[in-house]
């Protein structure tokens, strides 16, 4: 029988229609890596990309060379440019301005056939740190109110070029989907007196039916109602509003909790492609007390069609609870065995 969710946050409807889909080994899709062409962001490549506003580098190597293990530089075809003022103006009933902010991208390895699941956990977390490191830097900007982060892996998903890379936009707006947690999340607030993703939290380790791992100072589950099959997020067990809250030590804590679930889903859906979210509160403090940061990690394994698209409700054919358990007997520490052989590297554009 399929079954209609809200989800608690945003009051989402999701129906969950497993007689629409298959058991979850079947969404495994064929990974499939390109013929090698020239890649802009490999070592030796720096000319062909603008030049880098944050690095970090071997000793005695030189800005905008080789010798990087990680690598920020403003995207090429920014979706917002730094230059200009907003310039907020009406046209009849509508309103507009002009398309201030910033977009620069994260290259998280100098190796083109790296992914995050290959690295140490040590790199991994040197790639969390950046993210707060230039989240830091642009909320300085009074012209920025909101700073996303996120990661496009394989070609369905949105990425343009298959080395190893994450992006982070900063707009001077709320965008909606943040707003719309944001103000679920006061509702309960006002209600309860209680944070919802503490809540969640407490109550997806007491019924350790959508929890797939338990990291210390964080958890990944498969939400109560979630969009699509396999959706899964990261959140801290302790109240933190903000991503840069984060202490240093828990940098390295989540590297290993996301190494382990990106494991997961790679073994269990054959590298599909996917996309990941930092969901952060606005730059300012209004929300501390009932906002609870997150990131949402969506593997690419069905397509949102009219009835989504026309209702806002979304059909996803596996409950949470058979992809949970479905996550929870594979085997991380057997991920470089299965992939070993497909490291040909490639650009995917």
């Amino acid at each position: 029988m399929p079954e209609l969710r809200k989800d608690p946050v945003v009051g989402r409807w999701v129906i969950i229609s497993t007689e629409r889909g298959k058991r979850p080994s079947s969404f495994a899709s064929v990974s499939k890596r390109v013929a090698a062409k020239m890649c802009p962001f490999c070592p030796g490549s720096e000319h062909h990309t603008p030049p880098e506003v944050m690095a970090y580098r071997t000793p005695g190597s030189e800005p905008n060379q080789p010798g990087w293990t990680l690598r920020v530089i403003p995207n090429k075809y920014p979706a917002l440019r730094v230059e200009g003022d907003l310039e907020r103006a009406p046209k009849g009933l509508y309103d507009k301005m002009n398309g201030v902010g910033a977009h620069e991208v994260i290259i998280e390895t100098p190796d083109h056939a790296c992914d995050i699941v290959d690295m140490s956990d040590e790199s991994v977390r040197d790639i969390f740190w950046t993210y707060r490191e230039r989240m830091l830097d642009l909320e300085r900007d009074v012209r920025i109110k909101y700073i996303l982060v996120f990661k496009n892996h394989g070609e369905a998903a949105g990425a343009s070029l298959e080395h190893a890379h994450s992006q982070l936009i900063a707009t001077p707006i709320i965008p909606k989907r943040v707003a719309e947690e944001m103000e679920g999340a006061k509702r309960y607030f006002e209600f309860k007196e209680r944070c919802i993703f503490c809540d969640i939290v407490r109550q997806e380790i007491s019924e350790n039916e959508r929890l797939v791992t338990d990291f210390d100072s964080f958890i990944a589950i498969q939400p109560f109602a979630p969009r699509f099959p396999f959706e899964t997020w990261i959140i801290p067990k302790t109240h933190q509003s903000s991503y840069m809250e984060m202490s240093d030590a828990d940098h390295l804590t989540l590297a290993r909790c996301f190494k382990d679930i990106l494991s997961r889903l790679k073994l269990a859906l054959n590298d599909p492609p996917f996309n990941f979210i930092l969901h952060t509160r606005p730059i300012s403090k209004e929300s501390r007390e009932y906002y609870h940061w997150h990131f949402e990690i969506i593997p690419k394994l069905t397509k949102v069609a009219g009835f989504e698209w026309g209702s806002g409700i979304y059909i996803n054919p596996t409950a949470p609870e058979e992809s949970a358990a479905f996550l929870k007997e594979m085997k991380p520490e057997r991920v470089k065995e299965v992939f070993r052989a497909d490291k040909t590297g490639g650009d995917s554009v």
